[in-house]
């Protein structure tokens, strides 16, 4: 029979790329694993890292103040702050008459924990907003009592009139706020300064201006012309993972070792294809098919199965986020496919 004769195949079936997925379960069960797998791991290291950051620059936006006064060569993560700056500058920073209120803040972060704790001035921080919205409980009013926010209270199991040790130190727990106030923990300014050994020190100023904010920030500027005076709008601005150079390079260093890791699976995978089909590869250029198509019947099982592993692990991060929002309440998602899901202290 001439040659002629014989159609040869323009295009690859749908039928013969999907029995050839079905015919090998066990390995393309495999690969559509290692490749969700990998999108699982790259969606949620980047989603915690720019978690922590988006959390906790709405922490601080709900503290109420328009200006945030910190020491020369500060870092924008308040838990790695120091008290250096001495309290008395707050006087200086009261009497500029574009100020309505002042809170001078210590910083600490609480290793047991790992939760940043806040000493504060109550009555001066709680009168930068419309004050804390208590759960439970009352204010402290005595050096060894503590305020904790519901989210650590729910993960923590913590009640008002539960002792706790903070910063090595006991702690009555006397009120539950609501979070969103910066910290997880409150103490009095002056427990969290003997603790730290900073007498009459802080790390930072929260100021509220009174409409003002930038005519304000420039009478700061004037007296602290060495301090880092931001307004809480540019520092909620910065507080994105593509704004911070730290982690620029560490985000960029995880998708990139995905995608490496993923497309060494799937090259894998090809070139076992291949070893196992040479007989088969022969059947189909028999029946008239060009190399071209089987190259394409290749790339197209491939394509399925990266497409299937994909939307698999995107589906899991899904589920891992929707399951961490009611197991452990610290940690804040935010959605895929950032999957902001982070736990800022």
């Amino acid at each position: 029979m001439s040659s002629d004769l014989i159609s040869k195949p323009r295009f690859v079936p749908l039928d013969l790329l999907r029995g050839n997925l079905f015919v090998r379960p066990v390995r393309s069960g495999l690969a559509i694993t290692a490749i969700a797998v990998q999108v699982v791991l790259v969606l949620m290291i980047v989603g915690l890292t720019s978690g922590v950051v988006s959390d906790w620059g709405k922490r601080v936006e709900g503290v109420g103040a328009d200006i945030l006064v910190q020491p020369p060569n500060s870092s924008i993560f308040f838990a790695l702050s120091s008290a250096v700056m001495q309290e008395s500058v707050g006087d200086g920073i009261a009497a500029l008459p574009g100020v309505d209120e002042i809170a001078p803040t210590l910083i600490l972060m609480d290793q047991k924990y790992f939760a940043v704790v806040y000493g504060i001035d109550y009555r001066r921080f709680n009168a930068l907003s419309q004050g804390f919205v208590y759960r439970e409980g009352r204010a402290f009013t005595a050096a060894d009592e503590a305020l904790a926010d519901d989210i650590v209270a729910q993960a923590r199991h913590l009640r008002v009139g539960d002792t706790i040790s903070l910063l090595s130190h006991p702690f009555r727990v006397v009120g539950i706020v609501a979070h969103g106030k910066g910290a997880r923990f409150f103490i009095p300014l002056k427990s969290a300064q003997d603790i730290a050994g900073a007498e009459k020190r802080v790390s930072m100023f929260y100021v509220r201006s009174k409409g003002d904010t930038e005519g304000t920030r420039g009478q700061i500027v004037k007296i602290l012309p060495q301090s880092k005076i931001r307004s809480t709008a540019e520092y909620v601005s910065m507080m994105n993972s593509s704004n911070l150079p730290e982690l620029k390079p560490f985000i960029r260093t995880m998708v990139g070792l995905g995608l490496v890791i993923s497309f060494l699976v799937v090259l894998l995978t090809m070139h076992t294809m291949v070893l196992e089909r040479t007989r088969e590869i022969g059947i189909l250029k028999a029946l008239g098919y060009a190399k071209l198509d089987i190259v394409r019947l290749l790339l197209g099982e491939m394509l399925i199965l990266a497409l299937v592993g994909s939307g698999l692990g995107i589906g899991i991060t899904y589920l891992t986020e929707a399951v961490l929002k009611h197991t452990s309440p610290r940690i804040r998602p935010g959605g895929c496919p950032g999957v902001r899901i982070g736990e800022a202290g």
